[in-house]
């Protein structure tokens, strides 16, 4: 089994095996958790939640059922209700085969590190299943930000940025290893920060439990860097090539772009095993999938 684009449409199915004689590695589907919008099944209402993330959930089955040597999916959960929560990842996972939960970087405006969501990573501890994190479109709830037409281009790395750290600095990822924590967009300022996070964070942050720069190898992070070598270089070098999934971004870049998302990896300059790793095999670790 073969785990690797993220939504891969027919022409660049047809591209990817012209070019390398083999049929595209599988994607996932529900990797952008927001179905309805940027606050996904995130509802208030516990009812309008339930009813959206099981409707979404229910159409991602469908869709890796017509191909289930090709797709796994990310379940969408009616947080911040996290007793319904952990209910539908239970029929997600048990019932429909979903190999984790996506989540966007805020919930109704919590913190990915508020404790009512702690039961969630408790289960997907437990599962040794995927906690997908993706932005949430609110341009980190910054005026300075919304207000100047930089929500996607620049509040989007902010947000998963923030996400991170503040699951680091809360101890997430050491209090619960065996979950597996993607964050998107290259860990957006992450492989620039690592350094000058460790040495503010006894000042700033010292009931921290590790080092950021230690808590940061935990995570796993995908390729979406919009084709920039430099970022992703950065990004390989500061959590290994290892830690770096393939994602693509379709539906929302396709054509050339789409392409450029696979071909930018190979024209890095990275060493061909880790190449090879990125578009392949390190997905199949992170998704559990290693020895199918």
């Amino acid at each position: 089994m073969r785990p690797g684009w993220s939504g891969c449409p027919a022409p660049c199915r047809r591209t990817w095996s012209s070019r390398s004689g083999t049929p595209p590695p599988w994607r996932t589907a529900g990797g952008d958790p927001r179905p309805a919008g940027g606050s996904g099944a995130h509802l208030a209402r516990e009812s309008d939640a339930v009813l959206l993330a099981r409707v979404a959930n229910d159409a991602y089955a469908e869709l890796v059922a017509r191909r289930p040597d090709r797709f796994r999916a990310f379940a969408a959960l009616p947080l911040p209700h996290p007793e319904a929560s952990l209910r539908e990842l239970a029929r997600a996972c048990d019932e429909l085969g979903m190999v984790g939960d996506g989540l966007t970087t805020t919930v109704l405006g919590r913190s990915l590190a508020d404790p009512v969501f702690h039961p969630l990573y408790e289960e997907l501890d437990r599962r040794g299943a995927v906690l997908y994190i993706h932005p949430s479109g609110e341009g980190a709830a910054s005026p300075l930000i919304n207000g100047h037409g930089l929500t996607w281009m620049v509040g989007a790395p902010v947000e998963d940025t923030v996400a991170a750290m503040h699951l680091i600095l809360a101890g997430i990822p050491l209090r619960y290893p065996r979950m597996r924590i993607l964050v998107s967009h290259l860990g957006g300022a992450l492989p620039m920060l690592l350094r000058r996070l460790d040495d503010h964070l006894a000042f700033e942050s010292p009931q921290t439990p590790e080092r950021p720069s230690l808590a940061a190898l935990r995570l796993w992070y995908d390729t979406v860097g919009h084709c920039h070598p430099p970022a992703l270089i950065a990004a390989a070098t500061s959590f290994g090539a290892d830690r770096l999934v393939l994602r693509t971004d379709f539906p929302y870049e396709d054509g050339e772009v789409f392409e450029r998302a696979v071909s930018y990896i190979e024209d890095s300059g990275l060493p061909a095993d880790e190449i090879s790793g990125i578009l392949d095999t390190n997905a199949a670790a992170l998704l559990g999938l290693s020895g199918s």
